[in-house]
């Protein structure tokens, strides 16, 4: 049993971990150990005593409170944040009981109760054993009569081993320019990474990692996430006294909850876990749980897709991309997916979203001979929709006009000429469900782009059944309740999460989609970053990766095509502009990545050049069996001569002996990742080289 009680002390242990957390000696539930799993329970440290420095300091102040609540001398960052209905504004929360539910997943729960107030307050810890990895949430309930208001409720605070030399590492970005990553040092104070546009957002990431020497290879990380859809925060804070702390979850800017007697309100989960593998490390772990506990088909390689939009745009109908699915066959494409432009009254950006059925006039006897022709070419087929939109120039605007967030005296401020949805409304998700189980049913669609393109303005619900500022939390509740539904009713089609590109990737939405479009920007060169960037947080098999036609006259279309082969391929150039020689070219490509697929969507990563650090990097991907192994390499612009670096294999039997394509002589695994090889790249050429045990 991975969790262990004794006199009001708790331990929870992975394989290879421990987390530690306990009653103190005035009662307060006190972190006191979160690092490498030890022989013996009676090795870890008891939970640290308070202790006083000044009349200006509390001792509240000095302890690592595994949830603190705003409340007395506590002069940290708090998780909970509360109102009571007599204008108390603290919480003051004592320890009442421990339970645990004995499952292939362990749960503990720890329950806390205000002194005098009738607010309970539930910590949960959901210990993933295998996988190195915790999860946490709270449950808040009212047990009173009158309502109680919530005004910030994180879903975890996670304590580091006392010290204030700690790096933070996290991502930011806009669009076209996703998941960068920035390593600083912690200093005291408070950092904070967010989101305020009702979706993660390409200007964050819901993910952390803390280190205080650590690279890729070797060194302790603790990193987290948290597997949310919406607005977050994710508050660092060091305190005066070497205290650093990581907070996570809901994001109280604009927050509001009116907690009411009977509807307890539960926090989404905060993943976190800690290594002594460096940064390649804790994405191993992380991407290994995805993988195997939350992608929805997790298990099952992705199709080779094409996507019709760069080559058609709006301009789409049975010819054209009837035409296309024709080019896309022979190259050995497996799912043909037609973009924008085919719904009701969709000519341009300017109207027809929320009318989710064909267009009339582009399709006048439906979908179905399209889908058929793509069946017989031998592909599944695959929509584009972009449900929780809506054009003011539609069928559905103008019957309900009041369906969209909005102020009742504010204009509507329109981005990509569209409004949103109020998803947190049950009629529009009546509406939204009706219109796509309606689409699924009636034709054989396979896959699903589900798209969105705009952040939230004018948040407001005139009609909101509790405090307007619910709508943050509401609405993507209704995302995931349309977007379940679905995937009960059509348990066999393949989701993807899009928002203009990276803006909605979480361990919520992979819940229920199967993969991510990354970024907008398809140019290759810029997508070894962002991809590296992403890998940090998510695995291959979720990375849709798109060979497209940007910076075609400068970086050749092998280059372009290895530089998506790192993921889920797909390919999204204009097919009917490609010559006999580029098509030939995406075939031998296509039938590579075939190969390979496996080893890359469901190996192990290692990043072993970092195209951020210069301009030659290189990924490898090793089965899960160590048997097969590949390597891609790439090179960028850099003047002649180039001194080329050597390269490092990761990840194989030691023992074993393994050949790597291009080399004469197999060598053992462990001579490959010690004495290491070399290979030669001009500029702008690409490698990809399959690794062997013999």
């Amino acid at each position: 049993m991975p969790i262990h009680i004794s006199s009001q002390r708790w331990v929870l242990e992975t394989r290879q971990t421990a987390y530690a957390f306990g009653l103190n000696s005035v009662g307060l539930v006190t972190h006191h150990y979160w690092r490498a799993r030890l022989p013996r329970l009676d090795d870890y440290p008891i939970p640290p005593d308070p202790s006083g420095f000044a009349s200006t300091d509390g001792f509240h102040h000095f302890v690592p409170e595994e949830y603190p609540a705003e409340a007395g001398t506590k002069y940290i960052d708090p998780c909970l944040k509360v109102r009571f209905a007599d204008g108390v504004r603290d919480a003051v929360l004592t320890f009442v009981d421990s339970s645990v539910t004995d499952s292939s997943t362990p749960e503990l729960s720890i329950r806390l109760k205000d002194v005098y107030y009738p607010l309970q307050v539930t910590l949960h810890y959901r210990v993933h054993a295998d996988y190195d990895l915790i999860e946490r949430w709270v449950t808040l309930e009212n047990l009173g009569t009158e309502p109680i208001h919530v005004e910030r409720a994180f879903s975890a605070k996670w304590t580091l081993p006392p010290g204030d030399d700690y790096f933070l590492t996290h991502m930011y970005g806009r669009h076209l320019d996703e998941f960068n990553l920035q390593r600083e040092p912690l200093t005291p104070g408070l950092k904070t990474i967010e989101s305020r546009r009702i979706i993660p957002s390409h200007c964050a990431v819901p993910w952390f990692a803390i280190d205080r020497s650590a690279n890729e290879d070797s060194g302790e990380v603790w990193f987290g996430t948290l597997a949310w859809s919406g607005n977050f925060r994710i508050n660092a804070e060091v305190t005066e006294f070497a205290s650093t702390r990581v907070s996570l979850g809901w994001n109280d800017w604009d927050f509001g909850w009116t907690l009411q007697p009977g509807r307890p309100l539960d926090t989404p989960p905060a993943l976190a876990g800690y290594t002594k593998g460096g940064f390649g490390g804790a994405s191993r772990q992380v991407h290994a749980y995805v993988r195997e506990r939350v992608l929805p088909h997790g298990g099952t390689p992705h199709k080779v897709l094409y996507n019709s939009w760069e080559a058609t745009l709006f301009d789409v109908d049975e010819a054209s991309q009837s035409a296309l699915a024709e080019i896309a066959a022979q190259m050995g494409v497996e799912l043909f997916v037609m973009d924008d432009g085919w719904f009701h009254g969709r000519k341009w950006d300017n109207a027809g979203l929320g009318d989710w059925w064909p267009d009339e006039g582009k399709f006048p006897h439906g979908l179905g001979g399209l889908i058929q022709k793509v069946n017989d070419l031998g592909m599944d087929f695959g929509l584009w929709v972009e449900p929780e939109m809506v054009n003011p120039d539609s069928d559905l605007y103008r019957a309900h006009p009041d369906w969209v967030i909005h102020f009742p005296t504010r204009a509507r401020t329109e981005s990509r000429n569209q409004l949103i949805l109020n998803m947190a409304r049950e009629d529009v998700q009546e509406y939204v469900l009706g219109v796509l189980d309606k689409l699924l049913t009636e034709n054989n669609i396979a896959f699903i782009k589900w798209d969105m393109n705009r952040a939230a303005s004018e948040p407001g619900w005139p009609d909101a059944p509790g405090d307007p500022r619910e709508l943050w939390m509401r609405y993507v509740w209704g995302i995931y309740r349309v977007w379940g539904e679905l995937r009960q009713r059509h348990p066999n089609v393949i989701w993807q999460s899009c928002a203009s590109g990276g803006g909605r990737a979480d361990l919520g939405i992979l819940r229920l989609a199967d993969q991510v479009w990354v970024s907008d920007n398809t140019e290759a060169t810029s997508r070894l970053r962002i991809q590296e960037g992403y890998s940090h947080f998510l695995p291959a098999i979720t990375m849709e990766a798109w060979v497209t036609d940007w910076n075609e006259g400068f970086v050749p279309l092998e280059f372009r095509f290895h530089v998506s082969m790192c993921g889920s391929l797909g390919v999204g150039g204009n097919l009917l502009n490609w010559n006999d020689a580029d098509r030939a070219l995406a075939t031998e490509c296509i039938r590579q990545y075939k190969e390979i697929r496996p080893i890359v969507q469901l190996g192990e990563q290692y990043r072993l050049l970092s195209p951020q650090m210069g301009p030659f990097s290189a990924v490898q991907y090793v089965s899960q069996d160590k048997a097969e192994g590949v390597l891609f390499v790439f090179r960028v612009h850099v003047p002649e001569k180039y001194n080329i670096p050597h390269l490092y294999l990761r990840g194989l039997d030691p023992e074993a002996l393994y050949s790597v394509e291009g080399f004469d002589e197999p060598r053992s695994g462990l001579a490959w990742m010690e004495a290491g090889l070399k290979v030669e790249l001009k500029n702008l050429q690409s490698k990809i080289l399959k690794i062997t045990r013999i």
